[in-house]
This record gives structure tokens, sequence and C-alpha cells, in this order.
């Protein structure tokens, strides 16, 4: 391992996607040096739209009005409106085993809509050219970690800068290309299958959902009327998500589904494709005019046992992944930063160091349970959904309906999907 004696800074953040770059924006003014490290290059530029289906991301998110306040605050919600989003208003859920059906409506909550899907590659290059102009942040890219190296408790000590270090522990970072850097705090955001997670040797508690998500673009005979479909098929959930563009006819689809079939699909070519999943939707857009290259990937559930270590933190899926039929990925993972951030802060205020035990633990204790209880929530839906027994069958789509009927239940469950329940 090289010599300690190497660059200090008081925050490095591990991962340049949404969760790391957020965390970077959030942590610029704190008054402490911050490092970004990634692998790959940060985008220069907010990316070029076109209107076919193969000029859209094939990953999106539904980002609720929670997230996108969180974006506004950190100055790069500006820059993905004029790129490219679309608010929908309205959302439609049906069983396929069933009559069960549900509509939720922005208008049910005085709001002007449930939420925003946005390109995840935006969302990226806006909050990498908010970065870029906050002096107090640096970024390395590319750069990747070779080894980690725990320094050890600090002496309790004190000063104006860096606050009272007791309860802290420093880190070395050695790079692949020989560099080093020594940090009080290190902020692992580099995704569900963490190098930095596995490096430190913080455990996870995980098992396969026995799907793939099947994700792409794809262009409808009819408009999308600004709203999110999703249908329950006992094979798996497949959710429609409006995008914007001329007539309002281009959707992003994430069709999560059993293995076996996932292997079907995606050796069908597009217009094989095209019926296959006109026919799973219930042709609710109409017949799929266009389709832009298909991409999968396996669905595990992820939850690291412990968010921190003295000096160390976990956010986004570092900490967590979850399933996504109901979207909520990035959405926990901007909550995680904005929570840190905030306990950061409070920390600066009481002049205490940024790796301190007792300052981490705060933020684990805050997003914790309510990760758990929506990783849960989402299993349930999932695992309900699945079964074919009659009796169940009757029970969700029963219970369904009887929510339908339920005003003030619905506007409960709508604030809670949008992040201010």
């Amino acid at each position: 391992m090289a010599d300690v004696n190497c660059d200090a800074v008081d925050i490095a953040i591990v991962g340049g996607g949404i969760a790391g770059l957020a965390a970077a924006a959030a942590l610029a003014d704190s008054g402490r040096t911050v490092v970004v490290l990634e692998a790959r290059e940060l985008p220069q530029q907010m990316p070029g739209v076109g209107i076919a289906p193969e000029d859209y991301d094939s990953r999106v998110s539904a980002l609720t009005p929670r997230s996108i306040g969180f974006l506004k605050q950190l100055g790069a919600w500006p820059a993905i409106e004029e790129t490219r989003t679309c608010p929908y208003q309205h959302m439609t859920v049906w069983d396929a085993e069933g009559t069960g059906r549900i509509e939720f409506d922005a208008q049910e909550v005085s709001a002007d809509s449930l939420g925003s899907i946005v390109e995840n590659r935006i969302i990226t290059a806006a909050l990498a050219q908010q970065v870029r102009t906050l002096p107090g942040v640096r970024v390395i890219a590319p750069a990747r970690l070779a080894e980690i190296q725990r320094l050890g408790l600090q002496e309790s000590s004190s000063d104006e800068t860096h606050g009272s270090e007791e309860g802290s522990e420093e880190t070395l970072l050695e790079l692949e290309d020989g560099r080093n850097l020594r940090c009080r705090l290190l902020i692992a955001a580099d995704g569900a299958l963490s190098p930095t997670r596995d490096l430190l040797g913080m455990r996870t508690r995980e098992w396969e959902y026995g799907h793939r998500a099947i994700v792409t673009t794809l262009a409808f005979e009819r408009g999308h009327q600004d709203t999110a479909w999703q249908r329950f098929l006992q094979s798996g959930p497949l959710a429609l998500l409006p995008l914007q563009s001329p007539e309002d006819k281009v959707c992003s689809i994430v069709w999560s589904i059993e293995e076996h079939l996932a292997d079907e699909l995606l050796a069908m070519d597009d217009e094989a494709f095209a019926e296959a999943l006109g026919q799973a939707s219930e042709y609710a857009l109409g017949k799929v005019t266009a389709c832009a290259p298909r991409m999968a990937f396996p669905l595990r559930q992820r939850h690291a046992v412990d968010y921190v270590l003295p000096g160390v933190a976990l956010v986004g899926d570092a900490a967590h992944t979850i399933h996504p039929l109901a979207g909520q990925g990035i959405n926990l993972g901007l909550a995680d930063v904005q929570v840190l951030a905030e306990e950061l802060d409070t920390a600066l205020q009481r002049g205490l160091s940024p790796g301190r035990v007792d300052v981490l633990s705060r933020y684990q204790r805050r997003r914790k349970g309510d990760n758990l209880a929506m990783m849960a929530a989402m299993d349930g839906f999932k695992r309900l959904f699945e079964q074919d027994a009659p009796p169940l069958r009757w029970l969700r789509n029963t219970g369904m309906r009887a929510v339908a009927g339920l005003p003030r239940v619905k506007r409960q469950i709508i604030r809670q999907a949008m992040g201010v329940g």
C-alpha cells in the first residue's frame, strides 16, 4: 500500500451516476472538500434528443415530486426540463387475471402531476453539468479503485475546519493508476454491484426474483394521454411509461418477466415482439408501430445489513435494490442522499467530523426503515399478483375494486407514491 502522505480530502464519493453526482451537488456548499471518483468519463454536455424510439435512452426513471424538488434544489432540474421530460397526471393499474382495476389522478390530491418520466442519461448529464460549476467539488474520471485501507479510529481532536474527529475513521483509497486519496468520509454510490461495498466487506442480504426486466422504447398507434399504464400478469408486471414525443405516442417499457419467457421475447424479431407486447398490454395504446433495440437485466433484491461504518456511508443502489414494478429505486436513492446531506449539514453546524459514526448512524436510522418498508411492499405485490389460486385472484381483484371506491385511501396511496405522504 502506498504511503499515507497523499492527497487528503474531507469527502470522497465513489460513483458518478445519479446518486453520486446528487451527493456531490448537495455537499458542495458544506465548506468541506469533495471529490467524485467515476470509472467512466462523465458527459460533457446535455445529450441531443431525436424523436425515433431508438433515439431515447432505454433506461428511464419515474421521478416523484419529492425527487424533482430535490433536483431543483441542487440546480439540475432546469437543464432536465429544457432537454426532455414527460410529466404524467394519471396512472392506470389493472390485473390480467380478473376485473380488478384502479385509476390514480393528480387532481385527486390537487397536484399538477404524479411525477415525471425522465431518461437516466439526461438526469446524469444535468447533474454532471451542475457539479462542474461548483467550486467545492473536484471530479476524477475515469478513475477506478484498486484497494481500500482503513486507517483506524482518530484520536479526539477539534479544529475550525474539520471539527471533532472522535468516533471517526479515515480511509485511504488507492486508485488503479497509482494515485492515492485519504478521506474522512467515503460515500459509496457505485451501484448495485458496488465494488466499494465489497472491498469494505460490508454484507448484504439478497435473493433472486427469478425474473428479468426487459426495457426498450416503443411507438404506438395511439397517444399515451400523459398516463403511466401498468398491467399485472401472472408472469410479471408490464409498465408503459409515457415519454415526451410528437403526438405523445412514444413510451418506455419495463416488462418484468420470468427467466424462460424473457429468453423467448429477446429472441423474437421486432414484429413478433411488438405483437407479444400488444397482447400483454391488451392493446391499451393500440398496436406497436416502431421498436428500439431491447435490453434485459436480472432482477435481484439486495439490502446492505449496515449502511454505515465509521467514516463510510452507502447510498442508492449500493445500499439497496428493489423490484422496478413501482419505479421507486432512484427515488429511494435520492432520498438517501438528501437525508445524508441534512445530517452532515447538522454535524457541520455542531463542529463534528462528517465521518463520525454517531452522525452517520442518524442517517441510517432515518432511511433504513423506509427503504425496508418499500422493499417489503414491492415484494408483497409481486408475490400476490403472480399467484394463480382462485381465492387469491378473487382477493386481489376485490381489493383493487374496494380501494378504487375509497377516495381517502386512494389519496393517501397517491401521496405516499409521490413522496409527500
